[in-house]
């Protein structure tokens, strides 16, 4: 059983920044795909950041340029830097692995974290 156990998550003014961790339960030569998500009160998840076939980052258009995406693979720990945080940013955020397809920012995602909070006061 794969387990992914997101933290970092808090309450911050706009413009602050969160780093957010998701730790992984898989051995360090195991190939898998990871993306952050996130889903606010009465709408859909959506991809906030995932890596490409090729390793390259990938950001849907809202968080261009404020987040980044990045990965220890010998902590098996993905992380997501968040800056200059907008109100809009508020919701759960959730990690996500497969081991089979890398899904980039679409939710079909095999494995899934609880999630974390974030939320931005304006």
């Amino acid at each position: 059983q794969v387990q992914l156990v997101e933290s970092g998550g808090g309450s911050v003014q706009a413009g602050g920044s969160l780093v957010l961790s998701c730790a992984v339960s898989l051995s360090t030569n195991t190939h898998y795909w990871m993306g952050w998500f996130r889903q606010a009160p009465g709408k859909e998840r959506e991809g906030v950041a995932a890596f490409g076939s090729a390793g390259n980052p990938r950001y849907v258009d809202s968080v261009k340029g404020r987040f980044t995406i990045s990965k220890d693979n010998a902590k098996n720990t993905l992380y997501l830097q968040m800056n200059s945080l907008k109100p809009e940013d508020t919701a759960m955020y959730y990690c996500a692995a497969d081991l089979w397809v890398n899904y980039e920012l679409g939710v079909g995602y095999t494995y899934w974290g609880q999630g974390t909070q974030v939320t931005v006061s304006s």
